[in-house]
């Protein structure tokens, strides 16, 4: 029964908007930081940012996901390669969007949104609360441990480095997000390796969405692969 009502807690967290993910509940302090430095906070361009804007009414972004996992006979069952799809509608200010979203295929197919009047791109939400429900399994884990430990690594522990992204043939200004949450984490006997767990985020403005790609990584100590899940922009639909 404990498990059944952990996954509907978890099915229904993938209606939530960024705002929930958000590294500190201070954004506006976070901003101004950003604005006095050459350095964006992390939590400022994944969560602040009108990252829809330039994305056009009904236009399609379609996002590659890929997850794998070389734990043996484990949780994760064979890898998955699939894909989220956001259906993009005009919202009630220039800068937010209406968002329908197709969440994998077939059997695959996680209910999620729609999302009214999104300044946001929900896709890093999506990717987040599926990667906690899949690892909140595994770990047999409160949800919100983990959650608030990402949080956390958002607003202490993140670089956030430049970076140059390939987009539609030409060369374009991104910022690279990165950070080990768990590292140190006053329950590593618990997480059975997963501690190692790198997240990866990449942004560019001039990319429609802004977020290029997210992966969250976790290696053996023989550098074996635990967990690799990603999810990667697909420029054919833009």
């Amino acid at each position: 029964m404990r498990r059944s009502i952990l996954a509907v807690a978890l099915s229904a967290a993938l209606v939530t908007t960024p705002s929930a993910w958000a590294a500190s509940d201070t954004a506006a302090t976070a901003t101004a930081a950003a604005k006095d430095g050459a350095v964006p906070a992390a939590s400022d361009l994944l969560f602040e940012q009108p990252q829809m804007k330039n994305t056009a009414p009904g236009s399609t972004i379609t996002y590659d996901y890929l997850r794998r996992s070389g734990i043996e006979r484990g949780p994760y069952g064979p890898p998955l390669s699939d894909a989220i799809k956001l259906m993009v509608e005009p919202g009630k200010s220039a800068e937010s969007r209406d968002i329908r979203v197709q969440m994998f295929s077939g059997g695959n197919r996680v209910p999620a949104g729609p999302f009214t009047d999104m300044p946001g791109n929900p896709v890093l939400t999506l990717f987040l609360e599926n990667h906690l429900k899949g690892l909140a399994s595994l770990l047999e884990a409160n949800p919100r441990y983990i959650k608030n430990a990402i949080r956390k690594g958002l607003r202490e522990n993140a670089t956030v480095t430049p970076t140059q992204v390939s987009f539609k043939g030409r060369t374009v200004e991104g910022w690279r997000v990165e950070m080990k949450p768990f590292a140190g984490d006053a329950q590593t006997e618990r997480m059975r390796g997963f501690e190692t767990t790198t997240y990866t985020f990449i942004v560019a403005p001039d990319v429609p969405g802004e977020i290029v790609s997210i992966e969250a990584r976790a290696l053996k100590p023989d550098g074996g692969e635990l967990l690799e899940e990603r999810l990667d922009y697909d420029q054919k639909d833009s």
